[in-house]
């Protein structure tokens, strides 16, 4: 488990990278739908963004630990999703290519991911198939030296930025395996233009990245940017879900955390029929158990964390790290909002901008609906519900 000292470390080298980009920048940026690229370049030259690709292809080695650490204190920096999504991606999002790339294609891309100079998108999500992976029709032709793809996908972040797709296709039909994964192929392919159609959706928040349909026709893709065994790629995705939930739930605590900074700081200011209205019950009583409660998840995380990097089996704990940072940090937006009275309703006071971006983490990566699925059957051992 990280020492004290490490952690503190962490956390005082990301601060000080961080502490130009203040809340008053992230607001300009989402309502202007601007990337944020000076942000994105300052945490790539502080060597941030690459942290947990291998060091022997020039990262630095990390683990869910630090990762989750990492994206807390860049959510809750001020920054919230916005912020988080614009790093986000090299914290074990390219787990599949480590595990399961070539040699050759590791040399080729992770070098330049870890220096933070090759954006990727990941192109999963599907119109009519949701999180129903196995539902996918984007179907990947074999051809001579690749394979020619045809298909559409949906809410795809940073594909307007992106030069990589990390694609999943059927090469089978979904009824052709003995299993509905079967027959699915993983590729890292070139974002080319001329055959992705990339059309932003507009959304309530989250504007400084944005989310995108796929319309993708004719792409041809070499064989040489296929990652693994043709039919294998569900097995190749699964790769980092379980890094991904805990990483996610790092980001939830850091938004709740900067709620939560934000309505203390107000309450103690704000005065109402001649006293401040912190002292009051009615407004000390939420804010304090939003305090308990992501002092709670905060353990919850850590463990989530220590378990994966140690190889201990941790479904239960990344799901449920998830569901409760998600579920806990966007009440302490919501308390926050509550506290500022009608002012939280303003983008003066930030508090609405988290509200905005914390209310996405219920649905994505996965429904907390979902997560509750999955611990009903998977660890309490109840009949499959979907």
């Amino acid at each position: 488990m990280l020492s004290a000292e490490d952690e503190r470390e962490i956390r005082t080298s990301l601060r000080k990278v961080m502490a130009p980009y203040t809340d008053e920048y992230w607001m300009r940026h989402d309502m202007d739908h601007e990337f944020a690229w000076d942000f994105h370049d300052a945490m790539a030259e502080a060597g941030w963004i690459g942290i947990c690709i291998p060091e022997e292809y020039g990262g630095g080695g990390a683990g869910v630990q630090e990762a989750a650490l990492l994206l807390e204190e860049v959510t809750g920096s001020g920054g919230a999703l916005n912020a988080g999504t614009t790093v986000q991606v090299g914290l074990f999002g390219l787990e599949p290519l480590v595990k399961y790339g070539s040699e050759e294609q590791k040399r080729r891309f992770l070098p330049r991911a870890a220096e933070g100079k090759l954006q990727v998108s990941f192109g999963v999500t599907e119109p009519d198939a949701g999180t129903e992976t196995t539902n996918i029709t984007t179907f990947a032709e074999k051809v001579p030296g690749g394979y020619k793809v045809n298909g559409r996908k949906v809410f795809i972040s940073r594909a307007e930025q992106a030069e990589r797709l990390l694609l999943i296709t059927r090469t089978a039909p979904r009824d052709a395996g003995a299993k509905p994964t079967d027959g699915m192929t993983l590729f890292f392919t070139e974002m080319n233009r001329d055959h992705i159609k990339v059309q932003p959706i507009p959304k309530v928040g989250r504007n400084a990245v944005s989310t995108n349909m796929l319309f993708i026709d004719d792409l041809f893709i070499p064989e040489e940017d296929r990652i693994g065994e043709e039919g294998k790629g569900f097995k190749y995705l699964l790769a980092g879900l379980n890094a991904e939930r805990i990483i996610v739930a790092g980001g939830c605590l850091g938004m709740g955390r900067a709620a939560l900074r934000r309505a203390t700081e107000y309450v103690k200011q704000r005065e109402v029929f001649g006293r401040p209205i912190g002292m009051n019950q009615g407004i000390q009583f939420p804010l304090a158990d939003s305090l308990a409660k992501l002092d709670a998840v905060e353990l919850l995380i850590r463990k989530a964390a220590w378990m994966y990097d140690n190889g201990i089996p941790c479904g239960k704990e990344a799901n449920e790290a998830k569901y409760l940072a998600s579920s806990w940090a966007f009440e302490a937006c919501d308390r926050a909002m509550q506290v500022h009275g009608g002012y939280g309703y303003t983008s003066e006071y930030h508090v609405e901008r988290y509200w905005r971006e914390s209310r996405v983490q219920r649905i994505a990566p996965i429904s907390n609906e979902l997560v509750l699925a999955y611990l009903a059957e998977k660890v309490m051992g109840l009949p499959r519900s979907y």
